[in-house]
């Protein structure tokens, strides 16, 4: 029996809010309810379909009409018995007709344990919850949206399913955890998205981009996009070996890529995730490296931002592909036993008012005061790491990208601008801890918890951090005090060696120790020996120009950097460029300058000289034990000498766990030295494995190719010494036969 509703005065208030979009509870109004009205009891449904000229509700076989109730697309039927839900409707507009099920005869399939996670910070896979999950509820496909905006009055999905009007989704709040949701069946994986959300208190309505969203619309499109993933991965093998790992002594190598500028097509445009797959692996896998970094590959809206002013912290940029390409790319590295590392920045984000920025119309993700919540060197907004369900944000995409995309390892970006509270900050620009010291004491439980979540649930991962200060314990683990970190850039290192190579060699003797200073405090952390893409930009020249003298003695002495980065104690990575002499200076909007090793190039052979050192170096790195094993142990080093500051020439040796060593002279001066004597820990025949001067590389081809035999001559505190020949601004690696 159908009986017409009569609005109380309750319902017309509620009526006027579904209306003009501003209802805190849609669900309260819209769908199947029991009738409280005077025409007493019994159940009403209600829609709301502003492009509807009528509107019918299943029941049963037949089709009953709803009436419409006002002009702007509102539909109310009232009946004695409830029909079953989720209740599907027909549609007829102006110009076709449709079937759909009601979103607001659905019930949530967020439950109370992930709501209490996630406002506990503790919901490590908030990315199953927020944001856009494809799947199916009471047997009908569709897309549950979640959004956290605890300061909103409304919120509503817009999208162009619903013709970007915010009156059409309104979602379900879930109390106090600040959630909202709505499922909205029939949906697929291309529709674009938004929320529009009404402030609480000012009123004011916002349009935002999901932060959870998995990819987004081609720029300068700013909407999120439905995304379901479908890669088969074929890296199994490399998974398990990856937890058996004993990575503090293995090789570690890596080769740093901003992929957009790493290489380009002939019309100059990017390669695709798959393109890269098919010559970015094989170039990192000729050449010897271990893993690969990606500069930042999240979604972020400026080139020029290198990606380190993200907007989609879980959104792959579309500038080279779908998520699935990808996962598709990072298989391939995979296959090819290439770690993969991601650039990971939960240091800042930016102030695009479509973002994270004021989120729900306060400063949600961000400090309200700009003493704590603003980046004043970037021009953006620091996170709010005390707040439980930000930090929650962070652990999550953390987690999201090492176990949705395989990744093997963060490096994070910027660790000192987030520990310090006085970070590029004069007095009174910075608040103090509750002790009343600089220190970020939110930062520091953020990091440990962070460290901590990798090292249990991804065995083998790495975290790397990116800090330039001298804060302890930065690789130590979580356990013994330390931030938990699995190894830290050596920026002091990196300075040191530039400002050293930098110089005349004949006033290299004056910067001696810039050489040897490192070893003060070379084993206090786990460090990383990085000539990264910051070194080579900005004015800064490539690694190359950098070096003094003529075309001969520029080329020898990035082989000698080389050389000398390689045999260090500590673990290796070098920009993209670096490996075959990049002669300018890293831009972003072009492609290295691949044409330098074409054959046609009149200085080919030079850089073609710099690409197989660096190859050789790079296999040498990986299967001499004595150059890997104990980069981070003090027993990995000894001093051969580091005193002979007039020829500024320094050796040492590099022990490895099996006992073995390799002998090492670097000679920083463009003056052969024949006769030069060098004390070595055992007697017997030594060959040269290594010489950066050879001819193959560009060099004199001066050295020990006949190989050496020790005199009974003690020698820089050794019984044995040998005899050898050191080539200028050249490196050579000796060994026992």
């Amino acid at each position: 029996m159908l009986v017409n509703s009569k609005t109380s005065k309750a319902n017309s208030h509620a009526r006027q809010l579904i209306l003009h979009a501003s209802h805190h509870d849609p669900f309260s109004y819209l769908g199947q309810h029991v009738n409280h009205d005077d025409s007493g009891s019994g159940f009403v449904y209600r829609a709301f379909i502003p492009s509807a000229g009528e509107v019918f509700i299943k029941n049963g076989a037949a089709w009953d009409k709803l009436e419409k109730t006002h002009k702007d697309g509102l539909f109310e039927l009232c009946y004695k018995t409830a029909l079953p839900t989720p209740c599907q409707l027909k549609i007829q507009s102006a110009d076709h007709s449709y079937e759909i099920h009601d979103p607001y005869t659905f019930n949530s399939s967020i439950s109370q344990d992930e709501l209490y996670l996630f406002a506990e910070g503790r919901l490590k896979q908030a990315y199953k919850t927020l944001g856009a999950q494809c799947m199916s509820q009471d047997g009908i496909p569709g897309v549950r949206f979640a959004v956290w905006a605890p300061n909103a009055e409304r919120v509503s999905v817009i999208g162009n399913f619903n013709n970007w009007d915010g009156r059409i989704h309104p979602m379900r709040a879930h109390g106090s955890s600040g959630i909202w949701d709505i499922f909205i069946p029939g949906l697929s994986t291309s529709d674009t998205y938004k929320f529009e959300i009404r402030n609480r208190h000012s009123g004011a309505v916002l349009v935002k981009t999901d932060p959870y969203g998995f990819e987004y619309e081609q720029r300068p499109g700013t909407a999120a996009k439905i995304s379901a993933s479908h890669h088969q991965w074929q890296d199994k093998e490399w998974l398990v070996a990856r937890k058996k790992r004993d990575w503090l002594h293995s090789p570690f190598n890596c080769y740093e890529v901003h992929l957009g500028s790493w290489q380009r097509n002939a019309k100059g445009h990017f390669l695709t995730y798959r393109e890269l797959a098919k010559s970015l692996v094989p170039h990192v896998a000729s050449m010897g490296y271990t893993h690969v970094e990606l500069l930042p590959i999240t979604e972020h809206p400026l080139n020029e931002s290198w990606g380190y002013q993200t907007t989609g912290y879980f959104g792959v940029t579309n500038r080279f592909g779908s998520p699935d390409d990808l996962r598709f790319l990072i298989d391939a590295f995979h296959q090819a036993n290439i770690g993969v590392i991601l650039d990971w920045v939960p240091g800042h984000f930016p102030k695009d008012d479509w973002a994270l920025a004021r989120f729900d119309g306060t400063a949600l993700y961000e400090h309200e005061d700009p003493r704590l919540g603003e980046h004043q060197d970037w021009g953006t907004y620091i996170f709010n790491y005390g707040r439980n369900e930000v930090r929650n944000f962070l652990i999550a995409n953390a987690y999201f990208w090492l176990n949705e995309f395989h990744i093997d390892g963060l490096r994070v970006d910027a660790v000192a601008s987030m520990l310090y509270l006085d970070y590029s900050r004069k007095a009174g620009e910075w608040l103090p801890n509750k002790f009343g010291g600089r220190e970020n004491l939110d930062v520091i439980d953020f990091l440990k918890q962070l460290n901590v979540m990798v090292g249990e649930d991804f065995p083998g991962a790495l975290t790397i951090a990116e800090e330039s200060t001298a804060w302890p314990m930065v690789s130590r683990p979580v356990y013994l005090g330390g931030l938990g970190f699995s190894m830290k850039w050596n920026m002091g290192w990196m300075n040191d060696t530039l400002s050293y190579i930098e110089n005349d060699p004949v006033h290299r003797r004056y910067y001696h120790e810039k050489l040897t200073f490192g070893q003060l405090y070379a084993y206090s952390e786990n460090f990383v020996l990085p000539f990264s893409h910051d070194e080579v930009v900005h004015g800064k020249k490539s690694l190359l120009d950098k070096m003094p003298g003529d075309t001969w003695q520029k080329f020898a002495n990035l082989r000698l950097l080389t050389t000398y980065q390689m045999t260090s104690p500590g673990k290796k990575l070098n920009f993209m460029g670096n490996e075959f002499g990049q002669g300018r200076e890293w831009n972003v909007n072009s492609s290295l300058d691949w044409h330098l090793l074409g054959d046609s190039y009149p200085g080919h052979q030079w850089h073609q000289g710099i690409q197989k050192l660096n190859t050789d170096l790079n296999n040498l790195y990986k299967s001499l034990k004595s150059l890997h094993t104990l980069d981070f142990e003090v027993q990995g080093f000894e001093w051969i000498d580091c005193h002979d500051t007039e020829q500024s020439i320094i050796s040492y040796l590099r022990r490895g766990l099996d006992n073995s060593f390799a002998i090492i002279i670097l000679n920083f001066t463009p003056v052969l030295r024949s006769n030069y004597r060098i004390g070595v820990p055992q007697a017997g025949n030594y060959q040269e494995i290594f010489n950066s001067d050879a001819s193959c590389y560009g060099g004199s081809n001066q050295g020990n190719g006949g190989g050496l035999s020790t005199e009974n001559v003690a020698w820089m505190h050794h019984h044995q010494s040998l005899v050898i020949t050191l080539p200028p601004l050249a490196g050579i690696v000796l060994q026992i036969k």
